[in-house]
Order: C-alpha cells, then structure tokens, then sequence
C-alpha cells in the first residue's frame, strides 16, 4: 500500500492522514467546494475537488471518489466514519475497481447494516440480544402480537436505520400502531427501506462497546469498553475508557461475546460491537460497527494502541501488532467530549458561522482532534462537529479535573459550542459518582 485516498472530511480526515505518515504511505484528500480551504486539503500529500458543497455532489458521489482514486494513482480508499463508511455499495465499487478498501468487505458490511440479520448472527454466535422479533415484522398485526409476548415498552427500528432514524418507542397498543407507521415512513425517506423489527425497550440502560481488531491471520482480540451513554437523540456527546459500570469479570464476559461474535462473521478489520447494560449486568447486543468510530481515541488513550494505522495494516494484509489478549492492559483512565458548533439551550440546533477567534488547551494528558482554525467557516451542509477534546489521567477523578481545566482553556468563539453542557455534565453529581445513562440528558432539562 503505497498511496491512500481519504473519502471524508473534517478530524477523521486529518486522524487518517497522520496514520497514513506514521506508516509513510502517501495520501490524497478529496473535497467539496465548501471545503476547498479545509486542514485536510492543506496536509494531504495531493487533494482532488469532487463537487459542490451538498453531500451527494461530492462525498456521497461514489463514481466521483472512485475517479479521483483512479486519476491519482492510490491503490486504497479509507472511509473514515459517516458518509460512506458503511456503505455497501461503495466498498463493493472499491472492491471491483481493485482498490483495498480500508475496512470489512462489502458482505460483511451488508450483513451488519441488516439490523434483522445482525441480530440473527449473533444469536448463532451465543451473543445475547435483546428479546423481540426473529426478523423483519412484516405488518403492523404481527408487530402487536410480538409486543403482546415481550411486554411493553417496546421500540420500533429500522432494518437500515442509524443516528435514531427509524425508530419509535411504543408503551402500549395504541402508541405502537402509530409508531409503526410512522417509522417506516421515515425510513423508507431516510434509507430508501422501510423494513422494520421490534425489540424489547431496555429503559434508561447504559450503552457500552467494545472495540474489536481482527486480521486475515486468525486473530482476534477486544480492547476492552467505551461508556458512551451521555447522549442527545440517540447520537453520543461523551465517552470513557473503562465504564464505572464494568467490572473484570463483566468486562471478560463482554469482550468474550464480541470476540465470538466476530469469529462467527469472519470479519477483518478494526470493528465495535455495541451492548445495552441493565442495572442487574445483563447486556444485549445492539449493532456493529463495521468502521472507526468517532470515539475510538479513548482507547487508544488507555490502551497505546493506534487503531487507525492497525485498520491500515490489516487492509494491507498485515497481522494486528498485538496477537494476544493477555498483551492488552488498560492503563488509567480517558474522558472524550464532542465539541459542536450547536445551541444545547434550544434543542442542540446546529449553528454555522465563521470562528473568529480560537484557542487550544495544552498540558500534560490532553489530546486534541480536530480540523478548525481561526478564519474557518463551520458549513452548513455537514455534521456541525469541531473538535474532540480528549483527557487522560491516572484514575478518573483525575481524568475529570484535567478535562474540566482543559474546557476552561478552550475558546471558540463566532459560533455557539457545547462547550457549557460539557461543563455541567462533568461537574454534576451524578456523573462524579458514575451514575449515568441514556436518559441523563433529558434529566438535565436540555431534550423533551
């Protein structure tokens, strides 16, 4: 693998190209005019221009990323996350056009974006999952005996879904009746597929994943968990590495799941599997993740392990740099947060604008991931991220007090940021003492 073409934008964009030079491969950024001024553009080794600012004009456009790779000599594609990163059709277009592309291959990624059929593999695999329908429920009358064996509260999901999309939650007949039609009209508008399951709802849970790396060569290991419950809509606002939730022995049971799960799809690359926890410890399987998440930075913090030049070298059919699970220790303990030009005080609404002034954090256990810069412009056409700011330190407590000293430092200011709730979140009483769940957020007052 000599040249690599990114098919994104933003901090992943730059996070695979300081990978890329770690390994001395060669990059091409590709981008939007929207994008022409972007930090990718600047440090990429070549940059090509693949349409106009809307999405499907240009990091959408597959024929589009396809030619670039083409005119540019790379011999790989790495989608990053979001756009293209799990989509099927355009790993299978890397795939025909003899491109490695930096990730599963397209069947694997077409099993796992089946939300029905990811659950049907890892129920032949022995990984629980959440009680509810074998596969798609076919009609509303079907959804109502299913919700009758189970019990309510239930949720409606989309085949196809992500991000929340698709999804109801129905605590009696009457909700789920609505629900239903209403989820499958979204999804058809958001997916193009309208199919649907129904599971258990699990109410205010905790949401936990653990990350995965598997190689061509037979090896599979866990990197332990990610605490992603603080979230707003179903999209994660800030995670940690270990859980205070997750003891050894929970943390043992977990990754032998996930591992087992993996084994079971011959999957190869850097994957998460995502787990909804009850109180009581029992955990179900909820999805996989067949790329990098946005979050993977807390486990490099505490694990030393760089899992976006590990997805490289296994696309380039290298074995993982580290076999075995016993060689794998988490060391302290790391706290990420999503900075987003956003007004949390009216429902996160994104807010694009230009920054006119700019200020990093520094100091000891403080990473910073990101692509803006004074005189940027936030456009309005993608994800509203700017940054994740990440701490670690020798326990939590200590992780906290420097992420906390850290946002103090940070200024951006020409646009509204999350900068605040981050604030509230990490001082509150609730979180100090590691009692959180999804539901935290609206408990805070910020979401209906």
């Amino acid at each position: 693998m000599k040249k690599i073409l990114i098919a994104n934008r933003g901090e992943i964009a730059l996070r695979i190209i300081r990978a890329a030079k770690d390994l001395r491969i060669n990059t091409v950024a590709v981008f939007s005019e929207a994008d022409e001024d972007s930090l990718h553009v600047c440090f990429a080794d070549e940059s090509v221009c693949i349409g106009k600012s809307p999405p499907n004009e240009s990091y959408l456009n597959i024929p589009r990323i396809i030619a670039a790779a083409e005119v540019t000599g790379a011999d790989a594609i790495h989608p990053g996350y979001g756009f293209l990163a799990e989509n099927p059709a355009f790993a299978e277009a890397c795939e025909d056009n003899n491109f490695i592309f930096i990730g599963p291959p397209s069947g694997t990624i077409k099993k796992m974006g089946d939300k029905a059929e990811a659950r049907k593999v890892m129920k032949e695999a022995g990984v629980p999952v959440t009680p509810g329908s074998d596969g798609v429920v076919q009609d509303i009358k079907e959804g109502l005996t299913i919700a009758e064996k189970i019990k309510y509260p239930v949720i409606v999901k989309a085949v196809s879904g992500g991000g929340g999309r698709g999804m109801r939650i129905a605590k009696n007949e009457l909700e789920l009746k609505a629900g239903f039609r209403m989820a499958k009209s979204e999804a058809q508008a958001a997916f193009g597929d309208n199919r649907l399951y129904i599971e258990k709802f699990i109410e205010n849970p905790r949401h936990i994943e653990i990350q995965i790396l598997a190689d061509s060569f037979g090896n599979v290991i866990h990197l332990g968990e990610r605490e992603c419950s603080i979230q707003r809509r179903h999209q994660k606002l800030t995670e940690e590495s270990p859980s205070t939730a997750v003891d050894k022995k929970l943390r043992e049971a977990m990754g032998k799941a996930a591992v087992a799960g993996t084994r079971q799809l011959g999957y190869q690359s850097a994957g998460t599997f995502e787990f909804l926890l009850e109180t009581n410890g029992g955990f179900y399987f909820m999805e996989m993740n067949t790329r990098i998440q946005v979050e993977h930075t807390v486990t490099e913090m505490v694990t030393d392990i760089d899992l976006v030049s590990e997805q490289i070298r296994i696309a380039g059919g290298e074995p993982i740099l580290t076999p075995k699970q016993n060689q794998i220790h988490m060391r302290g303990h790391s706290i990420e947060v999503r900075i987003n030009a956003e007004d949390h005080t009216k429902g996160f609404t994104p807010r694009p604008g230009t920054i006119n002034a700019l200020h990093f954090p520094g100091g000891p256990g403080i990473r910073i991931d990101s692509h803006i810069y004074q005189g940027y412009t936030v456009p309005p056409h993608y994800d509203s991220l700017l940054l994740k700011l990440i701490s670690h330190g020798t326990d939590r407590e200590h992780s906290r007090k420097r992420l906390l000293r850290a946002l103090d430092e940070l200024v951006i200011r020409g646009v509204p940021t999350t900068i605040p709730i981050h604030k509230e979140i990490l001082k509150h009483p609730d979180f100090k003492e590691g009692k959180i769940n999804t539901g935290f957020i609206k408990k805070l007052g910020y979401l209906p």
